[in-house]
């Protein structure tokens, strides 16, 4: 049995990994060879670009493609049209050769053509006017064009299933950690080129002795009239509707030059329309640096804010403010700063109805018919500061310190056919210190030195009240559990809260030595250690009729909780 066990898991294995090469060569009309031709394999069930290659001096060029598979073929050359032809594979390898044509030209006209597409090492360069049609408005629209490249539900950039999480423009730090900002507010005329940088490593010390082949970065390269001067755009909007007056405010600007870059981007608007979302504001600051990501040791301290429920697309009317700016100065070779600002705020009404009925009487289980009403707010600001400074190409100090703070609050009404009218209030306001400050030093060709530490501080309050309906000289759905409680019963609603307080403190350290044995090997020694505090407090009370506080006593395990 365990014979068989092991041969099957070879073959799955072997058709896991089954490939067929696809070779042949590219020629002219006149059947002579071309040499540096593209050719770009997508494949058609994923769009994801599956192969790629450029032709030699004999015009040859060899792919390796999956099998029973089906995929767009593109070749192209200076001066000839692009071929597109689909190809499917089956279990044999297949010899292809293609035949480019020359562009239609007129006497005494001089082409210019770009390669659509070039790779260079782990870099793959699109020329972006040539998969434009003329219709794309921002970066996103340029991006969903290129083959390999796509926008998925998130709104998060995707390049061959890999998410991308960082975005450069001109090799500067666009608001770090979420690519949705440039994504959606870059105008597509400002885009030359959009480099993928695959294995992307953000300290080229580590690039040869760390596992980077899941970081995928994203370059923008602008047009060369888009640098040393202001551009963007600012949307303005009016309109009514059956409730209200409609409103939209959308300025967006940007400055590069050299040695400084300036954006600003701000959104203000009752139509809908969600700028970032709560997940979007997570998400910011985060990029590659994070401490002991391979240590192998983690402490998660949590989070204790409020996860609201409602899905911003189903409310019923959603009001957003958003400001951010983002800057990167350079006022030496050896030192770049960065940083950015964000304010985003959300109003949010919803409602919600339902009702649930049993088809078995037998159960004794009443249909119950339910309506829930909404009303969430969200005040959010983060800043963030970077400092690189790399005086030589053996040592390369960095330091970063986020802030964040937040102030929510959600009110529900929720009326139940069974348990009657509950009145439910969260609020929490909290907030965050996170510092990091990495140090890397290459003492020579086999002996690399890196030191990383975080420090965080995080203080969060939240507050929870709940309204139930309660029949004092009758049995309601409460009662038992108000009792186990030890609560005051003879009111005509129970009026609970709910205090709590969290104090968090971590440093998280540690010390790496590798020493590189040669270009696949190298030994990794780690040090580190992780000092975590946590302070927590709650306390439930019922609030009494003359707005007093009772902190009841409960019935069960003697008034103990445990």
């Amino acid at each position: 049995m365990k014979n068989n066990f092991c041969i099957v898991l070879l073959l799955v294995a072997y058709t896991s990994i089954a490939q067929v090469k696809l070779e042949g060569v590219v020629r002219d009309s006149l059947n002579k060879p071309l040499e540096l031709a593209n050719v770009i394999a997508i494949n058609q069930e994923t769009s994801a670009l599956e192969s790629y290659g450029i032709t030699d001096a004999a015009g040859k060029f060899k792919l390796a493609l999956g099998k029973n598979g089906t995929y767009k073929m593109q070749v192209s050359y200076i001066g000839m049209k692009t071929l597109e032809e689909n190809l499917t594979t089956q279990e044999n390898d297949i010899s292809k050769d293609f035949v480019l044509r020359a562009e239609n030209a007129l006497d005494a006209v001089e082409l210019t053509y770009e390669m659509p597409v070039t790779i260079k090492g782990d870099t793959l360069v699109y020329n972006a006017d040539s998969f434009k049609s003329g219709t794309e408005r921002k970066l996103e629209d340029v991006l969903e064009k290129l083959p390999g490249v796509e926008i998925n539900e998130d709104g998060q950039v995707e390049v061959e299933g890999k998410v991308v999480n960082k975005l450069m423009v001109d090799g500067k730090d666009f608001f770090d950690g979420d690519t949705k900002l440039a994504t959606k507010n870059i105008p597509s005329k400002a885009v030359d080129k959009i480099q993928v940088l695959r294995n992307y490593s953000e300290v080229g010390q580590l690039s040869g002795v760390t596992n980077n082949q899941d970081n995928v970065a994203l370059n923008i390269k602008l047009k060369e009239g888009k640098k040393n001067f202001w551009f963007g755009n600012i949307t303005v909007g009016g309109g009514t509707s059956p409730d209200n007056e409609l409103y939209l405010l959308q300025p967006k600007l940007f400055y590069y030059s050299p040695k400084y870059s300036i954006n600003f981007i701000g959104d203000l608007n009752n139509t809908g329309e969600v700028a970032l979302t709560r997940r979007d504001i997570r998400g910011f600051g985060g990029g590659f640096r994070q401490p002991s990501r391979s240590s192998g040791t983690s402490i998660n301290l949590g989070d204790n804010g409020l996860n609201f429920l409602t899905n911003q697309n189903n409310a019923l009317e959603i009001e957003n403010k958003l400001g951010t700016a983002n800057f990167s100065y350079s006022p030496t070779q050896a030192l770049d700063l960065s940083g950015f600002v964000i304010y985003n705020s959300s109003r949010i009404l919803s409602r919600e109805t339902s009702f649930v009925q049993y088809t078995d009487r037998d159960l004794g289980i009443p249909d119950e018919a339910t309506e829930q009403s909404s009303k969430e707010r969200s005040d959010q600001g983060l800043i963030k500061l970077s400092a690189s400074y790399q005086p030589n190409i053996n040592n390369q100090l960095d330091y970063d310190i986020l802030g964040r703070i937040s102030n929510d609050k959600q009110n529900q009404n929720v009326f139940s056919s069974v348990v009657g009218n509950t009145n439910q209030l969260d609020e929490v306001e909290p907030y965050s210190i996170n510092q990091n400050i990495n140090y890397y030093y290459t003492l020579n060709e086999t002996n690399i030195f890196a030191f990383e530490a975080q420090h965080l501080i995080k203080d969060e309050d939240p507050f929870y009240n709940a309204i139930l309906e309660n029949d004092p000289n009758g049995l309601d759905a409460f009662d038992t559990t108000a009792d186990a409680l030890g609560l005051d019963t003879s009111l005509n609603s129970y009026d609970l809260g709910q205090n709590r307080r969290i104090k968090s403190n971590q440093v998280d350290a540690k010390l790496d030595y590798y020493n590189i044995l040669n270009a696949k090997s190298n030994l990794n020694f780690t040090l580190g250690t992780i000092l975590s505090r946590q302070e927590f407090n709650s306390n439930i009370f019922q609030f009494l009729g003359d707005g007093s506080q009772f902190n009841p006593t409960p019935t069960f395990n003697n008034g103990r909780a445990t």
